[in-house]
């Protein structure tokens, strides 16, 4: 029997992706409440918070035309912040903290793999009509996004900006 090429790499791939432990299906279906401390690793753009620490919550709306209500925040260095993500449309929607090319990178995966979803303590998915939380402490000065990684949607334009400043 013969294998194509293309063929190998896709199952190789997807055996992968699969095999990661961490890779579940998306879509409209419930995701599993996030169980236990959040996992500490530390990142360009910070590391998970402590959510007695937070000092400051912030809502943000996600809407199906692709928008972030708002879609610019500012925070200081070191600052503990709650995000509080709210779906206000009829599709999924995420919330997701990083760096542009992170952000970039993963969104071009969503698009080759939609079903894909990774759980990180710097991300929200959030069903329709339902909140999702994040607390991140920023301990990192510079300029990060915000973004909903659900195929498509980041090149919608579905992202915003998070401005983190020493003073």
């Amino acid at each position: 029997m013969q294998v194509s090429k293309r063929s190998l790499i896709v199952a190789t791939a997807a055996g992968l992706l699969t095999s990661a432990g961490r890779v579940l299906a998306h879509g409209d279906e419930k995701h599993p409440a996030k169980s236990g401390p959040a996992k500490k690793e530390q990142k360009d753009w910070g590391i998970a918070g402590d959510a007695g620490k937070a000092r400051r919550s912030i809502d943000v709306g996600m809407s199906d035309g692709m928008r972030f209500t708002p879609d610019r925040i500012a925070v200081k260095l070191g600052e503990t912040v709650r995000f509080v993500v709210r779906n206000d449309g009829k599709q999924l929607h995420e919330f997701v903290i990083g760096t542009k090319a992170e952000n970039e990178k993963h969104a071009a995966m969503m698009l080759k793999f939609p079903n894909m979803e990774h759980d990180e303590p710097y991300m929200a998915h959030v069903p329709p009509g339902k909140t999702g939380q994040i607390v991140w402490t920023f301990n990192r000065a510079g300029q990060f996004e915000f973004a909903c990684l659900v195929a498509g949607h980041y090149q919608a334009g579905m992202v915003g900006t998070i401005t983190v400043s020493a003073s």
